[in-house]
């Protein structure tokens, strides 16, 4: 096995995933839009209450 055997090998794994995702259509760009903006909304929530706790206890900057 030598390093061409190697990048054949990756070439066609990529080409095989890239025909998956051309099968695919839209769906895993709508997918991952929808995991992004749900974790941008907790993490928005998480830094309110953060927020909100620093304030009472005095310690926001």
């Amino acid at each position: 096995m030598n390093l061409t055997d190697i990048f054949n090998g990756t070439g066609r794994f990529f080409q095989w995933t890239f025909q998956f995702m051309k099968g695919a259509g839209n769906a895993p760009n709508v997918i991952f839009w929808i995991i992004i903006c749900s974790l941008i909304v907790v993490w928005l929530r998480m830094q309110a209450k953060f927020n909100h706790e620093a304030k009472e206890k005095g310690t926001l900057k």
